[in-house]
């Protein structure tokens, strides 16, 4: 009996953590659903898993200055993970924001970018925009009574470790409530 037990808990678990594939991105919100979601050169990525540890958020923003990052993590294909990062410097409600400038290091305060991650522990491939590799977010909603942060987005970025390659992001969106 006790073997039975310890099979089962055992099947419950491999099954529990099974990669969820998506099917469909997110609507296009303004609730702060909690919710973020892109085509990465063409396939559905959304956050997903947990964080680092079983308490840490997949997805969050938090004001930075006088701007906003919003971290999207997936860890549901372990070992490999990946991140999305959005720093938009200058934030001043909603608008158009180009993801054009070219960082000398990551992460970086000097200018608005899209940085996306693929690691195990440390990163395999890293892809970031610059002034030739760009990109747009357009907030529709940034209500910082009720800490709302929604939009769309869209770059393309190259890889800055090893064989430098072109990533495609679109129809990404995201609405967000800000942690701080």
């Amino acid at each position: 009996m006790k073997n039975f037990i310890y099979t089962l808990a055992v099947l419950f678990l491999l099954t529990a953590s099974c990669k969820k594939n998506l099917t469909d991105l997110p609507p296009a919100t303004q609730t702060g659903a909690n919710t973020f979601g892109a085509r990465v050169d063409g396939n559905i990525w959304g956050p997903a898993g947990f964080g680092i540890v079983p308490t840490a958020p997949t997805l969050e923003a938090r004001y930075y200055g006088n701007g906003i990052i919003i971290n999207a993590r997936n860890f549901s294909s372990s070992p490999t993970e990946s991140e999305f990062e959005i720093y938009i410097k200058n934030l001043d409600g909603p608008g158009v924001y180009p993801l054009n400038f070219d960082t000398q290091t990551y992460p970086s305060e000097s200018g608005s970018y899209a940085y996306y991650v693929l690691r195990k522990l440390t990163p395999i491939n890293e892809w970031i925009t610059s002034s030739q590799y760009t990109g747009s977010v357009n907030i529709s909603l940034n209500d910082t009574t009720n800490k709302i942060i929604s939009g769309t987005f869209q770059f393309d970025a190259m890889n800055l470790i090893g064989t430098p390659e072109l990533l495609h992001v679109t129809d990404g969106r995201f609405d967000v409530k800000v942690q701080y």
